[in-house]
């Protein structure tokens, strides 16, 4: 089972912001989160693929039924 628990690396110490539903020793792989990484991320530029992506003019019509 995979679980992911937020939570910040301070002064050596990972603190999480939830109690893990863990009962015995478990291996964990922890990832360092930074803030240019972040914000690089939820940066998206609107319109990207305008000009890469082409709608036929018919798009809207019924499709033709196939017997």
């Amino acid at each position: 089972m995979l679980t992911t628990i937020k939570g910040y690396y301070d002064h050596g110490q990972i603190v999480l912001e939830e109690t893990p539903q863990v009962k015995s020793k478990t291996e964990v792989m922890v990832t360092f989160l930074t803030e240019k990484i972040a914000a690089a991320a939820s940066k998206r530029k609107l319109g990207g693929l305008e000009g890469k992506v082409n709608i036929p003019n018919d798009f809207n019509e019924p499709l033709s039924q196939i017997i």
